[in-house]
This record gives C-alpha cells, structure tokens and sequence, in this order.
C-alpha cells in the first residue's frame, strides 16, 4: 500500500465519522428537549399536588421537596432551575418553565407546561376530526 492509499482510507473514514457525529449531536440535543417537556409535565403534577396539599403555591422545587411531595430536585437539562408560577385557587393557572438550551427566559426556545396543555389540545382536536 502506497502513502496515498492510506490518506484516501483515512480521509474516508474521517468523512464518515464526522457525519454520524453530527448526526448524533443532533439526536442529543433532541434527546435533552424531550426530558425538559417530560420533567416540565412531572413536575406541573407535583405543584398540583402540593397545592392540595398545603393550600399555596411552593416557591421553587425544593419547597416541594421539603413538604415530602418529591423524591428528588432536579434541574433543566441545560443545568437551569425550573420556574414555577401559579394563581391560588386554580390547578389550570399552574406554569411551569424551563429557559431552553439557552438557559434565558422569554426567547422562543422556552418550554411551558401550559404549552404542552395546548398542544394535547390542538391535538385531540386533530383526532377526533
């Protein structure tokens, strides 16, 4: 085997590894979106049911750790608290947010659980049609 054979197998090898890991970076970051909307959702349940438990609306997740309604507090994916908002009185006004990948509030990339409640909605409207 000749030097330019063995470049042209490298250069080969180096193309193909380089596309799957850009393919797998992509999956990754797919990957931490789908645990911020699942954690999103858990954690909407756990201000619910400290809510009826304790009749106010717990400050932060270690508020709820604390009353003994959660096991563990976790961040964001991207390392960021959760924010959670709520009115007394009502489970539909409960809110809670996650800044995204790029860990800022108020950008396009935040998740909500009132979000994931309106999307459930759009679509079961698409289903039942």
């Amino acid at each position: 085997m000749t030097l330019i054979e063995i470049m042209v197998v490298l250069a080969i090898i180096s193309l193909i590894l380089g596309g799957v890991g850009v393919m797998a970076f992509n999956r990754f970051k797919d990957a931490q979106t789908d645990e911020a909307k699942n954690q999103v959702t858990q954690i909407h349940q756990l201000v619910e049911q400290f809510m009826l438990a304790k009749r106010k609306c717990p400050k932060n997740l270690q508020e709820i750790k604390a009353a003994g309604i959660a096991s563990k507090v976790s961040k964001d994916p991207w390392g960021n608290e959760y924010e959670i908002q709520c009115e007394q009185g009502s489970s539909e006004a409960i809110e809670v947010k996650s800044g995204g990948p790029d860990g800022a509030m108020g950008t396009e990339d935040d998740l909500s659980s009132r979000a994931d409640e309106a999307e459930g909605a759009v679509e079961g409207e698409t289903k039942k049609k």
